[in-house]
């Protein structure tokens, strides 16, 4: 596994519209260049799979389609507090990542990264890619919180 710690997993079917947010955003971010400090990985439908990439992290931005938090496709940022708490409890997306981030307390020893969550409801156009793409990475990069974003359940 890559050493950097942080880290952008895009979860999602790529294959299904309602649930291809994830790997969309993925596409969008391989083609430029990334921080050297960000790692970029496709999730897919990996599940619990998905902890190896979490354990040691510093921050984690994980990219996938939510549905039922905001009309549309607009874009949502959802906070470390929020991720962790009240949305893995509720949230009823098959489980995968729900699940993942109910066991990240009791699997990550080493202490848990900062994690925040980004998405949209599907399907989306192709600009709501790109922004949801940029959100991730200026939150991985900190930038987020430097230009006075605080993102608890919020539309961006």
């Amino acid at each position: 596994m890559n050493a950097k710690s942080i880290r952008i997993i895009c979860v999602g079917n790529r294959y299904v519209e309602s649930d291809n947010v994830g790997p969309r955003v993925y596409d969008y971010l391989a083609r430029r260049d990334m921080p050297e400090d960000v790692s970029l990985i496709d999730g897919g439908l990996a599940g619990l799979d998905l902890l190896r990439f979490v354990e040691g992290g510093r921050r984690v931005v994980f990219v996938d389609a939510l549905h039922g938090f905001v009309p549309g496709d607009l874009p949502l940022v959802l906070d470390h507090g929020t991720t962790l708490g009240e949305w893995a409890a509720g949230y009823g997306h098959d489980g995968g990542l729900a699940y993942l981030l109910r066991m990240l307390p009791a699997v990550c020893g080493n202490g848990l990264p900062e994690i925040a969550l980004v998405g949209a409801g599907a399907p989306v156009g192709t600009d709501v890619v790109g922004h949801l793409a940029e959100m991730a990475l200026s939150i991985a990069t900190g930038e987020w919180h430097e230009r006075g974003h605080n993102p608890a359940i919020s539309a961006a």
